[in-house]
Formats: structure tokens, sequence, C-alpha cells
């Protein structure tokens, strides 16, 4: 999460290029030849020990001799030359290079961590090695090789391949989109996606972001990057290898179903990343977020002279979840006064081939006025009747004078031109519309703008809160896999499976354990007698899918029959598996439930993003029928129903016909209760429950297996070491005694909070809020609470404190973390009549015991210079006071931990 020194890099005041090369086709004479055709403004020096001069450039022999201190170098020299030359850098002072060169290695002894090393050292940050280099038109700097620098513009692009870069900055020249800036990471020695996207999410100039992914380094730093970026503006992906199979060894259902790249899209899911399948929708995306601001909603009008491709753009909508908007009874009117009577009366609005520049503009202008519907796409298809550059000439001129009459407010026009010649392109281009050369990219276009808003919504969404009365027991629980780790097993057994589960308050059918058929006939008669049939099933731990040596048999309905059958399943399993350790039986009640769905629910461990959960249809064939969907925890309602949604068997969980629907968040809850499993758990390497049987009576688990193994720490930092997302920090819950015996409890807020938290204000006084927000304060909107209760726990906490007696909230302290986790700026808000009673030293005490515990090193806050109180308090606690240099109202406040 680091901007460090960021800005140094992509808008330098003074450049050094090192290796540059009078060859011609050499990369260092190349990006030399691409600085000085941008006129970098700032100090730029040559350094090169062999040539005194290249194209006319004088040059010095060593970074020591420049007579200035580069704040970027950019390197070209050979591999073994680099980790010198970093060091070099940061003896002088600069704030960090870009390395071109690669063949450094990776791992320990490499170039490479060498390079590291001495960057380390000095504070430096290191683009690449192994990249294309970075373009920033706003910066007048192209440290590339590059053909071409892109022209200004509104989106940022980071790409791990140059090839797709330079392809971007090809096709943006073509279509007049410009950058705001273009890097290449390379390697990822140390600038990664996840600095890049903090950097450009808080960037002014950038509008939208567009990555080129081919693996991550880093899952809970990008994700955290991602999901932050994502609620500000924009950000789309296109992801390569998306037919690799990663779990063709998976021991589980579970696994099998969990493949790589359904993992990354469950990711960029979760992070509300918009991702395209490949190029040519990356530039459709492009095309459309660095033209127009996004839609109020996802009603599309389509204004055409041909009908066919009017309908085909309305299908192309409703596939993709759109809706075409509908004529209102006073926009016909208006229509009908304009257009001719065969006009089609409806959306599409064909005006008939024979459309000229004056018809195009009358119609269009009707719908511009029309708020029934969101974004307007214009399609013209050539005819000898008019020419197509003068109606786009009339469409860019009415659009314009839209434009500046609803600057701010005006809604999206997009085009398409069909077979158009490079002047109307770039007539459209040049006027800000976003053109596409077929209606289905133009809908996607309009598509991705929908998503975006939709993405932002759901993020700001308040998921309900969960059931106070699931409590599991995470002692016995742990207690279980411990057990059989310290027993060297790697498989739990059916009964210490369905213990766990009912420690979790999963239910499932009554399960035995029978060593041989006299033991099985005892426990069947017990299970008869409650007027149950019986299935029995092999027990091995060596032997994971059961049916596989003919290790089930069902419907049991008497003591010979089950003694019969555990004789034959014994023989079977020990003919065809010989090796497999077999323990005997397990003996189950037979479950008739004929209107039950089978289900899979489960957790497997991905390498990169570590525990995902899965689910999807059950029963024998799950993998042939491969219905199936990812999510990574940890899950609350919403995200556990959306999980669901995203699965074709969601639809057999509603009622039809004479089937009753599924009990209400049945399902929903056992994932939220798996994902809470995974959290307190994270020696449970893989998990499935299938089938799992859902009816109107619940949910209810049939089969399970669990793989258990020692914890791997994949994630830095506290928290789940197994967990991309850092889940909801349950252990910093608090009963404090604050003056006279009053009791209130602690916890972090969770998002669920934005109601008790517009409590809060509605007890805090109007100068209260102004000394917290340095601003007089009379509304507090929706969408700005859930950015103050929905929390990313691996940046911020926020403490949300509630009289015991009452239960009403009556304070909240919050610390968020700077770019490099070593400063946590803090800041509280009490009611303001129950000030004095001790609570903010309290509150005060907990959030600096956090920020110990986060490795932070420093706590600072501002604080007006009229708020004494909190000065006073502040110098208790041990801070150092000062006034703002800049602010005199202000002072600064900072504790060193």
């Amino acid at each position: 999460m680091s901007t460090y020194r960021l800005k140094n890099l992509l808008s330098p005041h003074s450049l050094a290029l090192v290796g540059a090369s009078p060859r011609q086709g050499s990369v260092g004479r190349a990006i030399l030849a691409n600085i000085r055709k941008t006129q970098f403004k700032g100090e730029f020096g040559l350094v090169n020990s062999r040539y005194a001069e290249i194209d006319g450039v004088a040059t010095v022999d060593s970074l020591g001799k420049l007579p200035f201190v580069p704040e970027l170098v950019v390197m070209t020299a050979p591999a073994a030359a680099i980790p010198a030359l970093i060091d070099d850098a940061g003896q002088r002072g600069a704030a960090g290079a870009v390395i071109i060169t690669s063949g450094l290695g990776h791992g320990a002894g490499s170039l490479a961590e060498a390079a590291e090393r001495a960057a380390h050292k000095y504070g430096m940050r290191l683009i690449g090695p192994n990249c294309l280099g970075i373009m920033m038109p706003g910066a007048n700097l192209n440290a590339s090789f590059a053909a071409h620098m892109p022209r200004a513009g509104n989106l940022a692009l980071i790409s791990q391949s140059g090839a797709i870069a330079t392809g971007m900055v090809e096709w943006a020249a073509q279509r007049a989109v410009g950058f705001s800036g273009i890097v290449s990471i390379g390697d990822q020695l140390d600038v990664d996606i996840a600095d890049l996207l903090d950097y450009f999410a808080m960037d002014g100039k950038t509008r939208a972001i567009l990555l080129y992914v081919e693996a991550i380094k880093d899952a809970r730093k990008f994700m955290s990057a991602a999901r932050a970026a994502a609620r500000i503006k924009p950000v789309v992906v296109v992801k390569s290898g998306r037919m690799a199979q990663g779990a063709k060894a998976a021991a589980t259902h579970t696994g099998a179903l969990a493949g790589s790249d359904a993992v990354y899209d469950a990711a960029f899911r979760r992070a509300g990343i918009l991702r395209v399948s490949d190029l040519r929708e990356l530039f459709d995306c492009a095309e459309t977020l660095g033209r127009v601001e996004q839609p109020s909603g996802k009603r599309l009008a389509i204004l055409t002279n041909g009908g066919g491709i009017g309908v085909l753009a309305v299908d192309r909508l409703a596939e993709l979840g759109g809706i075409p908007a509908a004529i209102t009874p006073a926009t016909r009117e208006k229509l009908d006064a304009v257009l001719p009577p065969t006009w089609s009366g409806s959306n599409p609005v064909d005006i008939v081939g024979d459309a000229d520049p004056a018809r195009y503009a009358a119609a269009l202008e009707v719908l511009l006025a029309d708020a029934g519907n969101d974004a307007i796409l214009v399609v013209n298809v050539q005819t000898a009747i008019a020419p197509a550059g003068d109606i786009a000439a009339a469409v860019t001129g009415l659009v314009g004078k839209y434009r500046q009459q609803h600057r701010g407010f005006a809604k999206p026009v997009l085009a398409v031109w069909v077979g158009a010649d490079q002047n109307i392109i770039e007539l459209l281009s040049g006027a800000g519309i976003p053109n596409y050369p077929t209606e289905d990219d133009a809908v996607r276009g309009f598509m991705y703008l929908v998503r975006h808003r939709e993405v932002v919504t759901e993020l700001a969404q308040v998921p309900p809160a969960m059931p106070s009365e699931f409590a599991p027991d995470t002692v016995a629980a742990r207690g279980i896999v411990g057990a059989a780790l310290a027993d060297g097993r790697q498989w739990l057994d059916p009964l210490e499976i369905k213990r766990l589960l009912e420690a979790y308050e999963i239910a499932m059918v009554p399960t035995f354990a029978a060593a041989d058929a006299g033991q099985a006939v005892a426990h069947a008669s017990v299970l008869f007698a409650q007027g149950a049939t019986v299935v029995l099933k092999i027990m091995s731990r060596d032997i994971v899918h059961k049916s596989d040596v003919g290790g089930v048999v069902l419907n049991l309905t008497n003591a010979d029959a089950v003694r019969a059958a555990t004789t034959d399943i014994l023989a079977r399993a020990k003919a065809l598996r010989p090796e497999a350790r077999i323990s005997g039986v397990i003996v189950q009640a037979m479950m008739v439930r004929p209107k039950a769905r089978e289900l899979i629910l489960g957790l497997a461990d991905d390498p990169t993003f570590g525990t995902i959960i899965v689910f999807g249809h059950g029963g024998t064939a799950v993998e042939i029928i491969n219905d199936k969907a990812l999510a990574l925890p940890p899950l609350d309602l919403p995200l556990a129903r959306d999980l669901i949604e995203r699965t074709r068997v969601s639809r057999l969980l509603r009622a039809y016909r004479d089937v009753p629907a599924v009990e209400p968040d049945a399902v929903a809850m056992v994932l939220v209760k798996l994902a809470q499993m995974a959290a307190d758990i994270p020696e449970i390497r893989e998990l499935d429950i299938n089938p799992l049987l859902a009816d109107q009576a619940g949910a209810l688990a049939v089969d399970a297996r669990v793989a258990v193994g020692q914890a791997e720490r994949k994630f830095a930092g506290s928290g789940p070491a197994n967990f991309a997302v850092r889940p909801y920090p349950s252990q910093w819950q608090r009963h404090l005694e604050v003056r006279d015996g009053w009791r209130v409890f602690v916890r972090p807020l969770r998002p669920e909070d934005e109601p008790v938290i517009h409590e809060l204000l509605r007890h805090v006084t109007s100068q209260d809020l102004r000394l917290r927000f340095f601003a007089s304060m009379k509304e507090f909107s929706h969408e700005f609470i859930a950015r103050l209760t929905q929390l990313d726990y691996a940046r911020a906490m926020a403490f949300v404190a509630l009289d015991e007696a009452t239960h009403e909230v009556v304070g909240v302290v919050r610390l968020h973390s700077d770019s490099i986790y070593e400063n946590g700026e803090y800041a509280i808000l009490l009611r303001s009549d129950l000030k004095g009673r001790g609570l903010g030293w309290a509150l005060m005490q907990l959030i600096i015991e956090y920020a110990k515990s986060e490795g932070l090193k420093v706590v600072s806050g501002e604080v007006l210079a009229e708020n004494t109180v909190m000065l006073a308090m502040c110098r208790k606690l041990g801070f150092e006071v000062k006034a703002d240099p800049a602010e005199h109202r202000i002072c600064n406040v900072k504790l060193t931990l």
C-alpha cells in the first residue's frame, strides 16, 4: 500500500538516463530520443562512461558528476551493473529508478536481490526491472522505448506487459484517447500493481484505471488497494491465462472446482473491478470511460436509420442486463412532430433510411431532453442519400451544445457509424463522443459505465447484522482439528466432521462409526427404532471418494441387510484398494427429502489468494455439471446471497410447480458459517459438504470431507494468515469500566453500523461536530457514513463504544494508516452529553494499543487550537503538540510508539 515517493518517479523535476547508446536500434538510444522528443521540462543528464556525447547531448561518466541531483534515474545498463548504479543513485539522493534492463534474475543471491537491497538502504523506489518504462504525458515525460507518446488524457494504464502497453498507445493514437499515465511494471521488484492503484486512485487527473495482469504477487495488498480504488473510479482489468487449470490434483470436489482463473475472477468481483476478456474489450472500455461520465441508470435509447441494427443493439443490451428505454406518450408526441409517419414509434427509434442531418438532430434533441432514458446510442448506416460525415457533424454539434448547457449533468451519448472513414472517427473522437465499429461494442461500452455505477452502489450497501444467536464453539472446533494434526492425520474422520460442523451450528445427519458388521447392526437398530432407513459408507482415511469403490449402500431397512452390506463394502474396498487403511463403515440415517436440492459448499486453498469458498450444484456428477461460483471470505449475508445467485442451481432454490422454496437464507447462512470457520481455524486446508440437502425445512449436510494441515502464513500482518481480505477483527472486542463504574462495550466498527453512527451524530452538538470535522456539518449522507463504516481492516480501524446498560452508541475512535504503514492518523468523537466521564481517555488508549500491535511507528492527528480539552488529553498521553506552520488555527499532535 505504498505511494511513498511515487510522485517523484512519475512526475520528477529532474532526470538522468544511464546506459544510453549511439547504436541505432538500441533501447538506450530509443529512450533518449523519446525523452528529448517530449521536451521534458526539468533538468536532464546523460550518464555513459564510453562516449563524450550521444546525439549531441553531452554525457558524464558517473551519476556523481551530474551538476544536479536527479529525482529519477532511468537505467538501461547491463544487468551486472544495476546494483552498483542503484547504490550510486541512492548516495546522490535520487528518489527512485526505472530499470529497463532484463536478466537480473530472481530470489536469493540474484542481481535483483542486490538491487533491491541497495534501494532499501536509501529509501529509493524501483519500477521494473524488465519493463518498457513509463509515459506521463502531463509531465512531458516519455522514459520508455515505445514508438509513440500518448496524448494527455484521463486514463491510467498499469501493465505487466510492455507489448500490451505499446499496443494501447498505438490504438489510442488513432482514436484521440489520452492518458494520465502509462506504467509498465515488469518484474515488480518493488513498485507493484497495488502501489500504482493507490497512486492513480488519488490522482485528480485520472478518471479510470486500466490494468493488464498476468499474476498477482501479494493478494492481500492488491485486494486492499483495488477495493479502495474501485470506490472512487472505474478500474478495468484484462488478465491472461484464463484457460489455465489450477486444481487438477485436488483431493476434494471443492478443490477440483476451484480453478486458478475462477479464483482471480472471484477476487476481481470482490474488489469491485470490472473484468474484460480481451484487448478489444479493454479498448472499448478505454473508449467509453475516457470520454463520458457515468449514467444515472441503465436505460438506453437507440437512435438509428437502420431498424435491423437497432434491434441487434436492443438484443445485446437485454443480454447484458441493460434496459431499452421506454418511449413515453409525451416523448412519442414530440418525435411525431419532427419525424416522418414511417418512424418506428418505439425504441429503437428508427428514423428510416433516408434520414438526413436535420432529422437526426431533431430526434436526438428530443431524446436528450427525455428524462425516460439515461444514455443515448446514435447509430448510422451509410446510404447514398445523406452523407454520413454531415450527419456526424450535426450530431457532434448538438452534443457539444447540450454538454455546455448541462455541464456536470450531461447524459452519455455514444455512437456507431458503420463503415465510417477515418475523418468521421476523428470528428466524433474530437468531440469526445465514444464511437465504436459495431453496435455490440457500443452496448458493451455503455454497460461498462452501468456496471461501475452498480459496483459503487454495492460497495456502499449496508449489510444486515449477523443473527445474534450464532455463537460457534471455536474452542471445541480447534480441539478437533488439533487432535487430528497431533495424530499425524490429514483427514478428519466422519465423527470428527460431524462434531466440527455442529460446533458451527451446521446440521448433519445422525452419524455413527462401526468397526465391523456387529457394531453396524447395533447402530442401525437405533435408527430403525426411530423409523429411519439406513445408509452405509466405507470409512477410510485413504478413500476420499467413497462411491469410486462402491463404498456406499442406500436404503437398508433391516439388520440382515445391514450385516450383508457391511461385509460386501469391506470386502470390495479391500479388493479394489488393498493399500488403503480401512477402519470400518459409517452408519447414517437415510434422509428421504424428495423435494430437497443437492448442493455443494466448501473451502479450498488457492496459492495466490488463500482460502476461497465454493458453492454449486452438488452430487456425484459435480465436476461434470460444473455449475459453481467462487468467493473470497469473509462473507456476510449479501455476499453469500450473491455467490448463490451466480449459479444456475440458484433458480431451483425458488419455488416451482409443487416444489416449495428453500427456507430463506438457510443456504446463505451455512456459507457465512463456513467462512467464519475458515477464519477461526486456518488449519482447515480443504472442506466440502456434498451433498447439502436444502428444502423448505432448512439445510442438512449428508456427507462431508475435511482435509487439515499446518496453517501457512500467505499474507503479512495480523488477521487470518490465509485470507486475502482481512476479516472482522473480533479479537479486539473489549469490556471497559471508566469513571464512576460506567461500563461500556467496545468493538471494531462493522458495515452494518451505519444506523448507530447516524444515531450518535444526533447526540453531538454542532460545536463538537465542527471541532471534529473542522467545518460546519449539517447533514450526513449515506455515502458519507458508508465511507466511515465500511472499513478495510488492512488499512484502517475504528472502535465503537456502546453503553452496556442502554446499548446506545456513545463514542467512536478511528485510525487510518499512511501508505507505508508507519504513521496512523487518529480521530475521535463522543456524545456531547457524555463527555468528561473518562471514555475519551479509554478509547485513545485502546487505539494506541491497536497501533502498537499493528507495528505502526507513530500515531498523529490534527486538532483545532481552540479544542483545548483534546490538546490537554494528548499531552497527558505523551503526544508532542506543535502549531501547524501553514495553518495556525490547527495543531499537529504526534505520539512516537
